[in-house]
């Protein structure tokens, strides 16, 4: 009988599921079926009759772009150049001039030119603003105009820029570029190697096994792996190192999304390189996605002491899924979470402040390491040891982000002659200089402070907002903008630190910075002293 009335019960609950999730689908369905057919209606309305020739596919793309804006930055529609970009960007190689690019509507600046690449031999430099690419004057090119630079090898290609003021000419021979995952690995001392991890491209892991294993067989007993900067890539690649240090078979990383096929748990498939060795790993800022899985990981499973900065927080796992016309849709499928259990996902994008902007997560979920040490979630990893010097702070953000730090690079550049690293000293007088150029500069750097005061004064309340309180209001904006002059000088170390970075790799390239390091970095030296305290580094993993 009580089976009998389960049954009863069971059936029409079944059922009752069933239609609603029937019903819940084809409305779905309905939905988009109808959006879909309002928006090609008035596609073809707007194309048809407006005053002026539309560019369909232009309007598309803007459209679709649009209304991907109002999820996470990461899903994004790649048209056929897009993909393009996307595979070359993966798989490390391209042909081309060998240069980073700034795109503006009028010119485009060149960042860094490559060592010995086509840029390099053709005599351009950080700072030189290509104004004509052949014929096609850059300002009156409606597209991406550093899409010119690009071609086939052993092509030419004849640009004219501007450089200190002076109009000059040269011809770049273009040719195949190669997009090092390791673009540098040295000892630091007798026993210590350092390893740059840029990317994890295609060629991440394997590069990282040969540098790991080459300065081992050159003496390394602790090794330096620095993620600094590191925006992330693919995650095979970020399993694939992590599997350097870890045996086969442990669990690294799990996936969870609405799709069921896409949750999945990724363990280690490789015997690895060295699962004793202590290691070290350096993270900031800007190290993001596939570098928080190594340097989370590895935290996770007490095989390395994570020092720097708090990173990034991005917690999320893309797809590129195929479209028609060779277009791609790259969305977010899942997010993603390391072995303790901790997503360190740090920007919740289906929450929005009165800005349209993503709320930070301010709370944290504690975590246990293998051995039992706390760790936290939803804000990036955080390291074992907190650098300062490696800390960004909204000022040296500022500076960077609106290029008076690659500016005035640019004019010392010019003014100063250096021969070798060991000559290079930025002076007392050299960061006055720099002070006295972002006071004359157009630099704009507005604080949370004078935003709510200039709020304040536009929606004032005239019953109680008399001539007195605007004056009082108007005297402390002039001390917030003398006490911004104030802070170069209080955050003087970070700062410093990001001009000599620029500055040495105007003279020396990527590689002589990365030499420069050895001796003059703040968070290499801290990992150097920490990795021969033997006893402080087993403490920490305990």
């Amino acid at each position: 009988m009580k089976n009998t009335l389960n049954k009863k019960v069971l059936i029409p609950a079944f059922a009752i599921l069933v239609l609603v999730s029937a019903s819940s689908f084809k409305s779905d369905f309905f939905e988009i079926a109808k959006q879909i057919e309002i928006f090609t209606t008035l596609f073809k309305e707007l194309n048809m009759n407006y005053v002026d020739e539309t560019n369909p596919a232009e309007l598309m793309d803007t459209a679709i772009k649009n209304m991907l804006d109002d999820l996470d930055p990461y899903t994004k529609f790649l048209n056929e150049q897009d993909v393009e970009a996307y595979k070359i960007n993966n798989a490390g190689e391209y042909s081309g001039i060998g240069s980073t690019v700034r795109t503006y509507s009028d010119k485009l600046v060149i960042i860094e030119p490559y060592k010995g690449y086509p840029a390099d031999k053709a005599g351009l430099k950080a700072g030189d603003e290509i104004i004509k690419i052949g014929d096609i004057n850059v300002a009156d090119f409606d597209d991406n105009a550093s899409e010119l630079l690009k071609g086939a090898n052993n092509t030419s290609v004849t640009v004219t820029f501007r450089r200190q003021g002076e109009i000059k000419t040269t011809t770049i021979t273009r040719a195949g570029v190669e997009v090092d995952a390791v673009p540098f690995y040295h000892m630091v001392d007798d026993k210590t190697g350092f390893i740059v991890l840029a990317k994890f491209n295609a060629k991440a892991s394997s590069q990282t096994k040969a540098a790991l294993i080459d300065l081992k067989g050159q003496g390394a007993e602790k090794i330096i792996l620095d993620l600094r900067g590191n925006p992330g890539g693919l995650l095979s690649e970020a399993i694939n190192v992590t599997n350097l240090f870890i045996e086969k078979g442990e669990l690294i990383v799990t996936t969870k999304s609405k799709v069921k096929k896409f949750n999945r748990a990724y363990k280690t498939k490789n015997k690895a390189v060295d699962t004793e060795i202590p290691l070290v790993v350096l993270v900031n800022g800007s190290s993001a996605s596939a570098s928080e899985i190594v340097s989370g990981s590895l935290q996770d499973l007490d095989r390395a002491v994570v020092m720097g900065a708090r990173s990034f927080g991005k917690g999320l796992v893309q797809r590129p899924l195929r479209l028609t016309y060779g277009t791609q849709l790259k969305v977010t499928i899942s997010r993603y979470f390391t072995p303790s259990g901790r997503c360190i996902q740090s920007l919740d994008y289906w929450n929005r402040d009165e800005d349209n902007k993503a709320v930070k997560n301010t709370t944290f979920n504690e975590f246990k390491t293998r051995n039992g040490r706390k760790v936290q979630d939803g804000g990036g990893v955080l390291p074992d040891i907190e650098i300062e010097a490696v800390k960004a702070n909204p000022l040296t953000t500022a500076l960077l982000n609106n290029h008076v730090v690659f500016d005035f690079a640019t004019q010392y550049y010019y003014k100063n002659s250096i021969e070798n690293i060991e000559a290079f000293n930025f002076s007392n007088a050299d960061f006055e200089n720099f002070k006295n150029y972002v006071t004359n500069s157009d630099f704009s750097f507005e604080t949370k402070t004078e935003k709510v005061l200039k709020e304040a004064m536009t929606n004032r309340e005239e019953v109680i907002f008399n001539d007195a309180i605007e004056n009082d209001f108007k005297t402390l904006l002039l001390d917030i903008a003398k006490s911004k002059t104030a802070a170069l000088e209080t955050h003087r170390n970070e700062i410093q630190s990001k001009l000599e970075d620029e500055i040495v790799k105007r003279y020396f390239y990527r590689e002589g910075l990365f030499e420069y390091y050895l001796q003059n970095d703040d968070a290499i030296l801290a990992a150097q002293e920490l990795l021969a305290n033997t006893s402080k580094y087993t403490d920490i993993l305990k």
